[in-house]
């Protein structure tokens, strides 16, 4: 008898232990020259200032199911980890822990702050690679990158310079997006729109010459000493007479042009648009379009600049005010109308965004998008695929990149002004003095948005601009998993920056996972109070049970309604196969038992588990090569609790007990094969309780216990693969289960035996039957059992058709049906009162129309459940009378 398993499986333990053997034993860390088919994920990284939340889980658990199976099938595997260094996040958390010393940046100074950042770093951003850890990524740890590191650093040098010189990253006045909080600029795709409620004040601006006036609408009035024209459609007929003339700015007096673009949108508003190009994007459009005055009202701390004239000085909150106020006194206001319309916010700090003129540094994306697109689905394939739609439009509607960042933290633009003379240098390495005059240069100030640096991942982290043995090794990564919300800020960037710089996409597959919500559908939030801790849920139930729970529900395009109950659920998933694994090991002995050729192995039972065996392999390899990781987790969820633990190790229970010493030896290896081969079919999904399985499966003589990590997958058993011995297993079954149900409908005890009659529908199924008939016996708790084409059900029985095999269970003696009647009339009459008490409270009007909706649905609800279960009653009280009527 082989050593068995503690009792209970306590995870705890087992997963720290076995994390530390990965890691100490580099089990995951490969050799670019070792042989099998590359296959590479780099791992999306996580700000260095996070913790891991749900979203993470469920990206690190699909990312390692990936992982581990590739290593199974033979391929040279890398998986990089890696932290982004998160520049506006980052800094804010810093910034906000200076506060409480009383300090700002600005107190330390440049160099002095970025140190900080850096001790900051090295002193909490280890966290979030701990609870990777936590999650049992198989990540190459000695590859561990960081956005800024030293090689990573060079990297986006390289890139800035070599995209400046081919005349792709340009510096000039632009509108963009501004953060008054952050104090930077954002790029499109980091302006996060909500739906808010808002106004829409109607403006009168007098015509010049004194003929009349022109009305605009406008939800920002706070911009109106920013108004450098009037916009209407060419053909709206309302104001062709007045393109050409001047209309005069409210409270301000200054006189500005009408001009035409069809761009105006007639059904808007009042159809006249009042453009201001230094404070809307669109209105930045027809600015230069039309050759307007670009004036700037509102600078970059949200106050009025003196362009506003009285109201210089003032917040944008209170110039609105205080404008609308004016206007309506000069009797200029014709009205205000409620209305909802996106505001767009800060993606970190959800601060209202003000557009603004500034100077920027701006990567075209516009000339490298079509690259991008036209790779896709030909050489980069995105699943599912209805992302496409989107990917798409983002890249056909794409305006130029906006990369510089006016914070302190990150990759500082290597970019150097001479004081001298003006000239800008742009180098990889800083220049001692200008090339053109000798004098002094100062850097540029601004800093790389963030995302600049991730665009470069897939190869930065490999070693690029080097020529590196990982490089030629790993490029293009295999797929790339991750949440859909960012497939714009990165997977469209990295698809830039690859083809650019590689000259092949950076990962051939795109796996775009959806959001984990609570089991209602909402997103989780702390607001909402709905939030699931991973972590909390590991230390509860164990990783291998959330890691589960997260595959099982990961089907493609569907956002994943998680609970806690779920995941402690798929704890009983894992106890079961530990439990599956004790039972095993105290049937087979010390040493791995002898080989049997498994196809050879007589009996139906051996046959049929091994048919089905091969099937889960062949299924299980095939979903997760797909991306159906649901798929694979619930084909190895049936395999092991409905097949192998319900039907296989009842099965073989008489094997084990036989003093019949082949048929036991057989048993005992078709059992240790499948067990074997099942733990490593579950492994990607739950590592650590199948690694702590298999080191406890016996083993040859003068053998070692392998890791479970570096097995690999099953080889194919054409032979074992037959379905006319797995149907015949699968009839015996169907009779088997037939009497199960048979007695729960007749509320017999599971345990108390019963007779059984069968008519088989011929002689070779009344063989088959007569062969299995101790199988019928014992796993269905039989009495007796009949077998014969002359058997014929009696009046008083319950009988299911199983393969046109009748399956019959006499009433007689195996029913009290005196006691039985007795109590179904008392559960009859119960039923009948709780029907009637529920059908006056949903007659009540006042109930109906008071109560909240939930509360009357589930009353409707239980009524239907009321009627239902009588229903089965009276139906159950008929047959058991007929039954006591024949006696």
């Amino acid at each position: 008898m082989a050593d068995t398993l503690p009792k209970g499986y306590e995870p705890h333990d087992v997963e720290a232990r076995w994390r530390k053997h990965w890691e100490d034993d580099k089990t995951f860390t490969p050799d670019p020259d070792a042989p099998g088919e590359p296959y590479s994920i780099v791992i999306p990284p996580p700000n260095v200032t996070g913790a891991l939340h749900i979203g993470h889980a469920l990206n690190h658990t699909l990312i390692d199911v990936l992982c581990r199976h590739a290593r199974q099938k033979g391929k040279n595997v890398l998986w990089v980890p890696g932290t982004d260094h998160a520049g506006i996040a980052t800094q804010n958390v810093v910034e906000r822990a200076l506060a409480k010393e009383g300090k700002s940046r600005k107190d330390l100074g440049r160099e002095a702050f970025i140190d900080r950042v850096w001790e900051w770093r090295d002193e909490y951003g280890h966290r979030i690679l701990d609870q990777a850890r936590a999650l049992g990524d198989s990540v190459d740890w000695t590859r561990l990158r960081f956005t800024m590191d030293e090689g990573l650093s060079a990297a986006v040098r390289k890139v800035f310079v070599q995209l400046y010189n081919e005349g792709l990253i340009y510096k000039g006045d632009y509108i963009i997006n501004w953060c008054s909080r952050c104090h930077t600029a954002l790029a499109d795709d980091e302006v996060e729109h909500e739906q808010s409620r808002g106004k829409l004040w109607k403006v009168r601006y007098q015509l010049a010459d004194g003929s009349g006036h022109i009305t605009i609408a406008t939800t920002r009035p706070e911009t109106i000493p920013g108004d450098t024209a009037i916009c209407v459609h060419p053909e709206d007929e309302r104001y062709t007479a007045l393109i050409g003339k001047k209309a005069v700015v409210p409270v301000l007096g200054r006189e500005i042009p009408i001009i035409a673009d069809a761009y105006v949108d007639r059904e808007f508003g009042t159809g006249a648009l009042k453009v201001t190009p230094c404070h809307d994007h669109n209105d930045w459009m027809l600015g230069k379009k039309h050759d307007l005055v670009f004036l700037k009202a509102i600078d970059e701390n949200g106050v009025m600049t003196a362009e506003a004239g009285a109201y210089a000085g003032l917040a944008k909150e209170e110039c609105r005010t205080r404008i609308v106020a004016d206007i309506e006194a000069a009797g200029q206001l014709e009205g205000i109308e409620e209305i909802d319309h996106a505001v767009g916010h800060c993606y970190r700090c959800h601060t209202v965004v003000e557009p603004h003129v500034s100077t920027q540094w701006f990567v075209a994306a516009t000339k490298m998008a079509p690259a991008a697109r036209d790779a896709v689905p030909g050489m980069t394939k995105i699943f599912p695929e209805t992302w496409l739609k989107t990917y798409y439009h983002w890249l056909d509607n794409i305006r130029d990149w906006c990369i510089s960042r006016q914070i302190w933290w990150g990759h500082r633009i290597p970019a150097w002004n001479c004081e001298s003379c003006g000239e800008l240098v742009v180098a990889e390495e800083a220049p001692a003095v200008c090339p053109k005059c000798g004098g002094a240069l100062k850097q540029e100030e601004d800093v790389l948005d963030t995302w600049f640096s991730s665009a470069l991942w897939p190869f930065s982290t490999m070693g690029w601009p080097e020529d590196t043995k990982d490089l030629r090794r790993w490029y293009p990564t295999s797929v790339l998993v991750t949440g859909f919300d960012i497939l714009f800020f990165w997977v469209a960037r990295m698809m830039m920056m690859g083809i650019h710089f590689m000259g092949e996409v950076p990962f051939k597959d795109v796996y775009l996972h959806a959001l984990v919500r609570d089991a209602s559908g909402r997103k989780m939030s702390k607001s909402t109070g709905n939030v699931i801790d991973p972590l909390e849920m590991i230390d509860k139930y164990g990783c291998d049970a959330l890691r589960f729970t997260l595959t099982a529900f990961a089907a493609m395009g569907r956002d994943i309604r998680l609970s806690e109950e779920r995941i402690e659920g798929y704890r009983h998933f894992v106890n079961k196969l530990w439990n599956a694994a004790r039972f095993a090991l105290m049937n087979l002995p010390e040493e791995a038992p002898a080989p049997v050729a498994p196809e050879a192995v007589p009996g139906l039972h051996h046959q049929w588990l091994l048919h089905r065996l091969e099937v889960v392999k062949q299924d299980m390899d095939k979903a997760l090569a797909d991306y159906r990781f649901n798929d694979a987790a619930q084909l190895g969820y049936k395999f092991l609790w409905n097949e192998f633990c319900d039907w296989y190790l009842e099965l073989i229970k008489p094997d084990m007990q036989s003093e019949d010493p082949k048929r036991k030896a057989e048993a005992q290896y078709v059992l240790w094969l499948a067990l074997r081969e099942l733990l490593v079919l579950l492994h990607p999904i739950v590592p650590f309780v199948t690694a702590e399985i298999w080191a406890a499966l016996p083993v040859a003589a003068g053998e070692k216990a392998t890791d479970i990590a570096r097995e690999l997958y099953p080889a194919a058993r054409p032979a074992c693969q037959r379905p006319v011995e797995a149907g015949r297993m699968e009839l015996i079954q169907g009779i088997i289960v037939a009497v199960r149900t048979i007695k729960a409908e007749l509320g017999i005890s599971p345990s108390h035996k019963v007779s059984l009659m069968l008519h088989p529908v011929d002689a070779a199924q009344a063989e088959l039957l007569e062969a299995s008939s101790q199988c019928m016996t014992t796993l269905a708790r039989l009495e007796t059992l009949t077998i014969g084409a002359d058997v014929h059900a009696p009046k008083a029985s319950a009988s299911a058709v199983v393969e046109g095999c009748q399956v019959i269970v006499p009433l007689k003696g195996a029913v009290d049906l005196n006691g039985e009647l007795a109590r179904l009339d008392k559960e009859i009459a119960k039923l009948e009162k709780d029907v009637v008490g529920v059908n006056m409270k949903l007659s009540n009007e006042s109930f109906v129309s008071r109560a909240p909706a939930d509360v009357v649905a589930r009353e409707r609800e239980r009524a239907e459940k009321l009627l239902d279960a009588k229903e089965k009653m009276q139906a159950l009280r008929a047959r058991f009378a007929e039954a006591l009527n024949e006696e």
